[in-house]
């Protein structure tokens, strides 16, 4: 339901109207909740964020026990999103003024657990969108190239018919237009980007499609073997982790006139399996790949993008990568080098 809150109504849970908590001027730092934080993107972007805007301005958030090291890097808060009060008094507690969304089911998870990805996928975002429009927040939801279906161009502009075939997807698109409806109805600041496959050797793969490019590059550090569940020749853009924070980082801050549509699309480099093994070769030339494609992720990686056109986030705010594929590959096994 998305009747927005009644004026000073003193119920636990219903916001009053107001004008937001406060209007920024240009040296004031926003205070940023990030839900979802303990998964693959939400401690690097907390890292970026608190370095901009100042640790205490910084909140991860998530339903898992944090470390001591999140614990000693700024402030955490144990919240779960489905618990629309909790989330409310979040906000006001800690004079939100940014909501970043990062709590999701990815692709192959959530096509395993339907009730639960309807529950964090589409309630939650419902949740979101109600308290950041009733608290005039800035909003920031990511997209995905799993919001795409069969028969797209290649490469994939911003603004295209997208019919996708997985739950992960369908949320996907459900969030995008919704936030595009609160933008235009009720003035939310909604903004979202729609990721490539995001690769990182120090953060673990959260039950993605693309994640066979990270288990890639830690098995070939290992000196083991490894068996793709994608054939060869499965070309998908991809987007190594720290220019995905840096593409979030500038999305969020973007001001607001420069922004053209709502969502936009952000990539780095696209490959398959199959170069990402030659170049792998070129730091272990004895590393072996098995192509053994399951079907149900083929057929989920096939209805995807093969290239991304992200011309629109390169030309209306700057957006710009700096790893291509060599680039990541050596970073990626540096890192795992450090992890064994």
């Amino acid at each position: 339901m998305f009747s927005l809150a009644r004026c000073g109504s003193g119920v636990r849970g219903v916001a009053g109207c107001w004008s937001g908590w406060r209007q920024l001027s240009s040296s004031q730092h926003p205070r940023v909740l990030i839900t979802g934080g303990l998964g693959q993107l939400g401690r690097d972007l907390a890292v970026a964020l608190r370095t901009d805007f100042g640790k205490e301005n910084v909140i991860l958030s998530d339903v898992k026990m944090p470390t001591k090291d999140v614990v000693d890097s700024g402030p955490y808060l144990y919240l779960d999103v489905l618990d629309e009060p909790e989330l409310r008094k979040a906000v006001v507690d800690q004079k939100i003024d940014w909501i970043v969304h990062y709590s999701a089911l990815l692709s192959v998870i959530a096509e395993a657990n339907l009730p639960l990805a309807f529950k964090v996928n589409i309630d939650s975002v419902h949740t979101v969108m109600r308290i950041a429009t009733d608290y005039k927040l800035r909003l920031f939801c990511p997209s995905t190239i799993g919001a795409f279906g069969p028969g797209i161009p290649n490469p994939t502009p911003d603004i295209v018919p997208q019919r996708p075939r997985t739950i992960y997807g369908v949320s996907k698109v459900h969030m995008e237009l919704l936030g595009e409806y609160f933008h235009e109805k009720h003035g939310l600041d909604f903004r979202s980007l729609r990721y490539p496959g995001i690769l990182s050797a120090d953060s673990p793969p959260g039950g993605g499609t693309t994640d066979y490019a990270v288990h890639m590059v830690l098995n070939a550090v290992r000196g083991e073997p490894f068996v793709s569940n994608l054939g060869p020749d499965t070309r998908l853009p991809m987007m190594y982790l720290p220019d995905c924070t840096s593409a979030t980082c500038g999305m969020l801050k973007a001001p607001a006139d420069k922004l053209r549509i709502r969502t936009y699309n952000v990539t780095a480099m696209s490959f398959t399996p199959d170069e990402y093994a030659a170049e792998i070769r070129r730091h272990y030339p004895d590393f072996k790949v098995e192509y053994k494609p399951i079907p149900h992720i083929q057929a989920i990686a096939d209805s995807w993008p093969k290239v991304f056109d992200d011309s629109g986030a390169r030309t209306d705010w700057g957006w710009k990568h700096k790893y291509g594929l060599t680039e990541l590959i050596s970073e990626m096994i540096k890192v795992a080098k450090r992890g064994l």
